[in-house]
């Protein structure tokens, strides 16, 4: 009896956690999805400017094409999400395909008034709000604008780091946008471009970077099995000495757990830690890149 009530507490918790972050994750996708929609439409469109990456892409096939830019907005981001399904999960793929399609949504329905006339505050407050949307999505374990996954992808691949490969395909993407629409506009385009990734690494520290993750918890066995095996993972096991107190002098030896993962996949992480052990003492740290190892994540048999 007291084992099923133990059973039953945890899978109470369990549920707890998983409607608290799904909610959490809902919120924080929702705002993004409104600030980037506000950047589209009171900004960049009326304008004719455009931003990096796969959003750059459509806002210029936009203007250089009959097709509405929701469309293009779908279009654009789907060999991403399909990249996306493989490099971290199926639940990743599935909440993009959705804030994708929401921001086309609303980018097709919603009338915002245009804020201002200012080529320059158009350019900077744009890719502020849209750098936001970015950001915010990013935080709710999703992507609006899929060129990171691409650039993670090739970053594991190449001696490109995610940094190096954003960079060169924003200068194809401005230099092809300044021969066929006009270099001011190309200019113009690369402030917001500027402005909307120094305002994404605001809010997430900069999607390229890695984070070191430490866990120390007495269910360490499983947490590993899970690091392993349902995330696919490589996780380096550290024997440690320790204690709090006076029980510094009797607490066995313990194993420390170490992982490298993408910003990107850290919610899934510390949702699955936490259904495991609540008091388990996990740090974070970021790392600018990795090579080697088991970064890339391997083949579920």
């Amino acid at each position: 009896m007291n084992h099923q009530t133990v059973l039953t507490e945890k899978q109470t918790l369990i549920l707890r956690l998983t409607a608290w972050n799904t909610w959490k994750d809902l919120l924080f996708i929702s705002i993004g999805i409104c600030m980037a929609s506000i950047g589209l439409k009171g900004f960049l469109l009326p304008n004719g400017f455009f931003d990096g990456g796969a959003m750059g892409m459509s806002l210029l096939l936009e203007l250089l094409t009959p097709v509405n830019l929701s469309v293009l907005i779908v279009l654009v981001n789907i060999p991403f999400i399909l990249l996306g399904a493989k490099q971290f999960s199926i639940g990743f793929a599935v909440k993009s395909s959705l804030a994708i399609l929401a921001l086309a949504l609303l980018v097709h329905y919603i009338e915002v008034p245009t804020i201002t006339a200012d080529k320059l505050l158009i350019a900077v407050f744009g890719g502020f709000f849209l750098g936001t949307g970015i950001g915010f999505a990013i935080r709710g374990g999703a992507v609006i604008d899929g060129t990171e996954v691409l650039a993670i992808s090739v970053s594991r691949k190449s001696s490109l780091t995610v940094g190096d490969f954003i960079t060169i395909f924003n200068v194809f993407l401005f230099a092809f946008a300044a021969i066929l629409v006009d270099l001011e506009t190309a200019m113009y385009s690369m402030l917001t471009y500027i402005s909307a990734s120094k305002t994404v690494d605001f809010f997430i520290n900069g999607v390229e970077e890695y984070l070191g993750v430490m866990i120390m918890s007495p269910q360490s066995e499983e947490i590993k099995n899970m690091i392993s095996f349902e995330l696919g993972r490589g996780v380096t096991v550290l024997k440690s000495d320790g204690g709090y107190g006076e029980k510094a002098k009797i607490l066995p030896d313990r194993k420390v757990l170490f992982c490298v993962i993408t910003r990107l996949e850290v919610t899934r992480l510390l949702v699955a830690i936490e259904k495991i052990d609540p008091k388990a003492f996990v740090i974070q740290y970021p790392i600018k890149d990795t090579k080697g190892g088991m970064i890339k994540k391997r083949p579920m048999h």
